[in-house]
């Protein structure tokens, strides 16, 4: 879209777009039919519960890791959930059963402490364990469950040859973003460790990471990787990807609030705060892009750094470069801010949080949710 097609999109605001959503459901859906998998939706990247309708026309179901989430998918969606967390809550543990159809442990010590609720449960769930195949993932190690000391998953020579009571499944996950020659590479890996378990398996889940809606993707590969891999060893296969169902679907609608210099340095001050709404720009990090700009310092254009609304020093995110200069009340769109930014945003500093919208087809937008100071005072006490 071009930049003054947002000027009526109240600031600030989240923005997803419809078309751009069902466009990604759409090959999700036809790598799913064509590689026999059943691809899920992660709500710990996209929890925009008033489009799950839709996301379920494409797709059979969601993963939770808490019991919030498996709910939230239960009543929004009307499905059971696959639920993964590092640890259960006791007190909370017979209601998660109520929201699941797969439910996996993180270590052996919680599966003992958990699986004679889950065996009597009036209803069936199929239990599983996450294992650490040890390959490598994300060069960030914030992202990376496979450094040595890592909190997640079971290692090989911590199972014996037959799997526990009543398990079903294996879990892995260690890829973020990552494209199918790294999912071969961690198949591998998982094989060579585990593969003496597979003809004990009903299920593999290969967790999240898998960027099939990102330009370039070889989607032909997973396909062909997938059906390989689940004709082989005979088992049901999952994904569930975070980062692909809501990728470059949306943006973060801002304006330009001042304009401030110092040392040569100019900075536009946002209406949104890279801390408080943006938070994986500071921590990964990386830099947004920004519709109508350049991500440097071009000489001869007008280069500003873009700065949040919070007062913590470092909210900010630079160098961006513009054609023309900003002023107060100039929209700044935010690309890409969807996933694992709606489901990360706080409160913090009090500042006014962005609202949700929508974007149908033919332009028209649906305000669906605006923040105020009750929902900033009900988070505390």
């Amino acid at each position: 879209m071009k930049l003054d097609s947002y000027d009526n999109i109240p600031s600030p605001c989240f923005l997803l777009e419809k078309e751009l959503l069902v466009k990604n459901l759409e090959l999700i859906k036809d790598v799913q039919e064509r590689s026999g998998a059943d691809i899920i939706l992660a709500l710990k990247a996209f929890a925009m519960w008033r489009v799950f309708p839709l996301i379920g026309e494409y797709l059979p179901s969601a993963t939770a890791s808490s019991l919030h989430e498996a709910r939230l998918i239960f009543e929004e969606m009307g499905r059971k959930a696959h639920v993964y967390a590092p640890a259960y809550l006791p007190e909370e543990f017979e209601k998660m059963l109520g929201y699941a159809s797969h439910l996996t442990f993180n270590s052996l010590r919680q599966y003992e402490r958990f699986k004679d609720e889950v065996i009597s449960h009036p209803q069936q769930v199929s239990m599983g364990l996450r294992v650490n195949p040890q390959a490598a993932s994300s060069a960030v190690d914030m992202y990376n469950p496979s450094l040595p000391g890592s909190r997640f998953g079971i290692l090989a020579e911590q199972l014996g040859d037959t799997l526990p009571e009543g398990i079903e499944g294996l879990h892995l996950h260690v890829l973020c973003e990552a494209d199918s020659y790294a999912l071969e590479s961690v198949l591998e890996a998982f094989e060579a460790k585990f593969g003496h378990l597979f003809p004990q398996l009903k299920w593999v889940n290969m967790g999240g990471g898998h960027l099939m809606t990102r330009k370039g993707y070889d989607l032909e590969h997973v396909v062909g990787l997938l059906n390989s891999f689940r004709e082989k060893h005979k088992v049901e296969v999952i994904l569930e990807p975070g980062s692909a169902i809501a990728w470059e679907t949306g943006v973060l609608v801002s304006s330009v609030m001042d304009i401030v210099e110092n040392h040569e340095i100019k900075t536009a001050i946002l209406d949104v705060s890279f801390t408080a709404h943006m938070p994986d720009t500071l921590e990964m990090p990386y830099q947004p892009k920004v519709l109508g700009a350049e991500s440097s310092a071009i000489e001869g254009k007008e280069v500003y750094r873009l700065g949040g609304s919070s007062c913590l020093s470092g909210d900010f995110i630079g160098d961006y470069s513009f054609d023309q200069p900003l002023d107060v009340g100039d929209k700044v769109i935010l690309l890409d801010m969807i996933h694992y930014t709606t489901v990360k945003t706080t409160m913090f500093n009090g500042i006014k949080h962005p609202s949700l919208g929508i974007l149908k087809k033919g332009g028209i937008f649906e305000l669906v949710r605006e923040f105020g100071y009750e929902d900033y005072k009900n988070r505390l006490s």
